[in-house]
């Protein structure tokens, strides 16, 4: 952060390199003093709802006090170079506590009591909190709308929040104290922030899915994003006419080519999902590789039948991995209750129905995606060992793909360290670059605004070439 409590941004009002947090769209900008350039990326945009009001000037730079002060004794400590080595140590005083902060005492008043004069009680020291600006690319131009724009607080401006789905990144920043404005997402998200929040209701607004609602007289639809359970693409139709597409997270997919909404109304500005958006990263479709972890499974349970099946998640997402394990060996899935809650929390009758309460009443268990470690595994397989001789693991996430595998799944070389065995296996719930392309190409937007991997202008710079080559020749 720098003084003003900003992170530092580029000339494009994206976060630097050194603003980005790990794993999370951890993005601000703030306001630069020389006007953009007509033609910069984000000008156009600066102009259609960015406000910087909230910028405050950086706080005055602090003196260090000085350690005697603080503790009110005299500097001229005796010693054998002292003159007057007689003379008594003076009694420590309480010390002024606007010295112990380095600051000047900002009143000059004194308050006189039995021919005493003393300073009043110092206030507490000035807090200096500046609000955090909520990016250009969280906003929807032209309607008084943000989304996935809960860490900034109160959006100047903003009569509603959107939240496309339950994942961290998205909706951090809501707590129970949440009182800034309404919030519109999915029934079941809707149901996780009450579940798992404790959100205020009177402030969550449910929309059904491919239900068209009318919002301070914007057309808005949700639309199913394929991506974690209750996650949605969300469609803005202003009053003038224009459309804007945010895809929050997704995996594109032919389907969403027969959405008639897309079919039949032009976006003018796509906010896309950029997580996978370079070359490197061509996944297999989710079907086959849910396939190949069922055929490795079986392979696997008829080398060793007292084999533990574990399978990595987040809190929401992953569950078609677990179901189609589950119904491929035709047995129940173990989580642990807090899992259970969340799961239930679907009203998914196929999920809910094949979860096991009891983790030794099963062969397949569930547990955090970080928890698939040698290490962890070696302590959980020990908790079992009356019933199993080894563990199964797999991590599914588009992380792990390779080019060098590519769709070619059985050459997937799994990590094995004595009765551990674990498959990475490229099953990812964000689109590949292919399936963004396809994706692009069929919907030909005038303008995509990208919002996963924009701290490093040299990406952002990648990514715009692509989209440049995905649109030759495609606008309608």
């Amino acid at each position: 952060m720098n003084a003003a409590g900003r992170d530092p941004v580029d000339e494009e009002g994206f976060p630097s390199s050194s603003a980005q947090l790990p794993h999370e769209e951890e993005e601000e900008e703030e306001e630069e003093e020389e006007e953009e350039d007509e033609g910069s990326f984000a000008a156009e945009f600066y102009r259609c709802g960015s406000d910087w009001s909230c910028l405050l000037p950086p706080e005055k730079k602090r003196k260090q006090a000085n350690l005697l002060e603080i503790w009110g004794l005299n500097s001229n400590i005796n010693n054998d170079n002292n003159p007057n080595p007689s003379n008594k140590a003076k009694k420590p005083k309480q010390a002024n506590l606007w010295q112990m902060w380095g600051l000047n005492n900002p009143s000059t008043d004194k308050v006189s009591n039995n021919n005493k004069t003393t300073n009043p009680p110092p206030p507490p020291p000035p807090t200096t909190t500046t609000p955090r600006a909520c990016p250009f690319y969280k906003k929807i131009p032209g309607t008084p709308f943000t989304v996935d724009a809960f860490r900034y607080g109160a959006v100047q401006g903003c009569t509603a929040y959107f939240l496309t789905h339950f994942h961290y990144d998205h909706y951090g920043g809501l707590t129970k104290a949440w009182f800034h404005g309404p919030i519109y997402c999915t029934p079941l998200t809707a149901r996780l922030l009450t579940l798992c929040l404790s959100l205020n209701s009177s402030f969550i607004h449910p929309l059904e899915l491919d239900t068209e609602y009318v919002i301070d007289g914007v057309r808005v639809t949700l639309l199913d994003a394929n991506h974690c359970p209750g996650a949605a693409l969300i469609h803005f139709r202003l009053p003038n006419g224009q459309c804007y597409l945010h895809t929050g997270d997704f995996r594109a997919s032919k389907l969403m080519q027969s959405y008639p909404l897309l079919l039949h109304h032009r976006v003018n500005v796509l906010y896309l999902d950029t997580t996978y958006c370079n070359p490197n990263y061509r996944f297999p479709s989710k079907e086959d590789v849910l396939s190949y972890i069922v055929r490795v499974t079986k392979i696997s349970l008829k080398k060793q039948p007292k084999t533990l099946i574990v399978v990595g998640a987040y809190s929401i997402g992953k569950e078609c991995v677990y179901l189609a394990i589950s119904k491929a060996l035709g047995v129940k899935i173990y989580a642990n209750a807090a899992r259970r809650r969340v799961l239930h929390s679907f009203n998914w009758p196929d999920l809910s129905s094949n979860l096991s309460t009891e983790a030794k009443d099963t062969s397949l268990h569930v547990l955090p995606i970080s928890s698939l470690r040698f290490e962890i595994l070696t302590d959980y397989l020990n908790n079992y060992r009356n019933q199993y001789a080894a563990i199964l693991a797999f991590r599914p996430t588009g992380w792990t793909y390779s080019n060098k595998v590519g769709t070619e799944l059985d050459l997937i070389k799994p990590n094995s360290r004595g009765s551990i065995t674990i498959y990475g296996v490229p099953y990812s719930e964000h689109s590949s670059f292919t399936e963004l392309r396809e994706f692009v190409k069929f919907l030909k937007p005038d303008k995509i605004i990208p919002t996963v991997n924009v701290w490093n202008p040299t990406n952002r710079d990648k990514m715009e070439s692509y989209f440049r080559e995905w649109l030759k020749g495609e606008r309608r």
